[in-house]
């Protein structure tokens, strides 16, 4: 596509698009999040609006100040992450608008539900223990997995001492359910 027919602010000032942040809940779905999920969302929302947004303008020269001798990348660093602020925004603000909080204390423990804290068994005995939670909050290298991820989906809805089987592009692992918490 010739540059002429896009629009200024789609690109740094390399020329690279600027990534949009996407939403991996299909449409209609339930937008579930727990309420710690529900403050740290609001809390990044706000720190995006009142903190990290103002700073990036001062930066780029966009408050009215002059831009004066500031330094040339440190410049356009600063208007790429406005860029992503300025699309980050809209986008945590419509998730905030579609939460349904759900508190796990509310929750049965005899099965896996949402906000459950599993821990499951490998077939060579390692443990690992996954706290299902919702989109917004899933932080997979730290064991937060979202309600819609392949290892809540198997873990849902089964009790302790129940065998699943977590179906993987490199194939299956049998996990054996061994404690809920919530």
């Amino acid at each position: 596509m010739n540059k002429a027919f896009t629009k200024e602010s789609d690109y740094d000032d390399l020329g690279e698009p600027v990534a949009e942040p996407k939403d991996v809940l299909p449409p209609g779905t339930p937008n579930y999040v727990t309420p710690e999920g529900a403050r740290r969302v609001r809390e990044e929302l706000r720190r995006l609006i009142e903190v990290e947004k103002p700073q990036l303008e001062s930066q780029t020269g966009r408050t009215g100040e002059p831009a004066g001798a500031r330094d040339k990348e440190a410049q356009a660093a600063a208007r790429r992450r406005l860029r992503e602020v300025n699309a980050l925004i809209p986008f945590l603000e419509n998730h905030v608008g579609r939460f349904q909080v759900v508190d796990p204390a509310g929750q049965s423990t005899d099965k896996v539900r949402f906000g459950a804290r599993v821990t499951v068994m490998d077939e060579e005995g390692n443990e690992r223990t996954y706290l299902i939670c919702g989109v917004d909050e899933a932080e997979p290298a730290i064991g937060r997995v979202s309600w819609i991820s392949p290892i809540a989906k198997t873990l849902i809805g089964h009790e302790v001492g129940d065998e699943v089987v977590l179906r993987l592009p490199k194939g299956e692992q049998t996990l054996e359910i061994v404690d809920i918490e919530y």
